[in-house]
């Protein structure tokens, strides 16, 4: 029972912090860029969206009760360290610039990098959620889907959760399909720099 306990105040503190890290900080920041015309900060903040919306879509996939949410979440988690880090020309734009937006996305990008490292193992032993039958309606794989729920009542408390699974597997499939074409044919085309040159 404290087992249980532990696990849901680290489970919800997690959300918390994924709000916080994943959502409000780099909307502050993209605004911030944006104002001050940090076209390599916008940039990496525009390809950071892009490959954290599987978050979102994990979140769909848990509201639907579908095993691989789980999966999709710890996709994402080791996603967006590669997204922040990966861009070559980018990264030595940010390099050469100065001032107070410099450093709070350079913070930002850390304390993001640290965050997914630590909540992805956090999220290890629970990856059988995703792959032992029925181990979804375990206590310990269903403290992770009571943030999703209460996300569902507030956001979607008429929808069913059969109409946003379908939806959430669509945005996945869509997701996958992306990342494999990027994967496949334009990495090949522009390496690692975001800009192709």
């Amino acid at each position: 029972m404290q087992y249980e306990s532990w696990l849901r105040m680290l489970v919800w503190t997690n959300y918390r912090l994924a709000v916080l890290f994943g959502v409000v900080i780099p909307l502050g920041l993209f605004l911030w860029a944006f104002i001050q015309k940090a076209e390599a900060i916008q940039r990496l903040l525009a390809t950071y969206w892009r490959v954290s919306s599987l978050l979102a879509i994990a979140v769909y996939l848990m509201i639907a009760q579908l095993p691989i949410g789980f999966l999709a979440g710890f996709g994402a988690l080791l996603l967006i360290p590669i997204a922040l880090w990966f861009w070559v020309d980018l990264n030595e734009e940010i390099d050469d610039r100065r001032g107070r937006l410099k450093l709070a996305f350079v913070s930002w990008r850390w304390a993001m990098t640290i965050y997914c490292t630590l909540v992805a193992l956090l999220q290890l032993p629970f990856l059988r959620c995703a792959f032992a039958p029925g181990a979804i309606a375990t206590p310990g794989c269903q403290v992770w889907l009571e943030a999703p729920f209460l996300f569902k009542q507030i956001f979607h408390a008429n929808t069913k959760m059969g109409t946003l699974g379908f939806l959430a597997v669509v945005a996945l499939t869509i997701y996958v399909l992306s990342l494999l074409y990027f994967v496949f044919v334009k990495l090949g085309k522009q390496g690692r720099s975001a800009t192709g040159y």
